[in-house]
């Protein structure tokens, strides 16, 4: 992707279109591998967020997130992320400290839970489901408030012309809608 399509698509109300960087944790028991094993890996996954493709959008699939109540995305893990240059975060687990996340890092998550649990990294770079999308590390995704979706490769070279129709469409129906005069008739027209 280019960086005018890049441009383009943030002007039609697509604030991420980005690279996925992914990984895989669990957050509902303890993890049962030494204290330095899960930190280490921890911190590969930090590395793996900060120095990975811009743009760039965290997906974390929580692998237990059906019982999960504890969370990744809060203020810490928000402001951190961003920090790295990261663009938001979509995941199927759980989120907390909504006012006190990051302003301007927007986090798509399954929950609100008030817990940290125990959260651990169980995988770095590898193909995660979150909310029954399957997204793969350096994905290209489009997520806003509305949810996310995969943009195949093979499709990027058409999102240019597409989006000019879309415009065009939009542009002809809302223009003569927003008209004073506009009704029904007018509608048919």
């Amino acid at each position: 992707m280019n960086d005018a399509l890049l441009d383009l698509l943030r002007r039609v109300g697509t604030p991420s279109v980005c690279n996925s960087l992914t990984a895989k944790i669990a957050v509902v028991a303890p993890p049962t591998e030494p204290a330095d094993v899960i930190r280490a890996r921890r911190m590969e996954c930090y590395r793996h967020m900060a120095e990975g493709p811009r743009p760039a959008l965290a997906v974390l699939g929580h692998l237990d997130c059906a019982e999960a109540v504890g969370a990744f995305w809060g203020e810490i893990n928000t402001t951190i992320h961003q920090c790295f240059g990261l663009s938001g975060a979509l995941t199927n687990g759980v989120m907390r400290d909504l006012d006190d996340m990051a302003d301007g890092f927007p986090v798509i998550a399954g929950s609100v839970e008030p817990s940290h649990g125990f959260v651990h990294v169980l995988d770095i770079g590898a193909s995660v489901t979150v909310f029954g999308l399957t997204v793969d590390d350096g994905n290209l995704v489009h997520a806003d408030r509305h949810g996310a979706v995969v943009i195949p490769e093979a499709h990027v070279a058409e999102l240019d012309r597409a989006i000019h129709k879309r415009l065009d469409t939009e542009a002809l129906i809302l223009g003569s809608a927003r008209q004073p005069d506009f009704d029904f008739e007018a509608a048919g027209t």
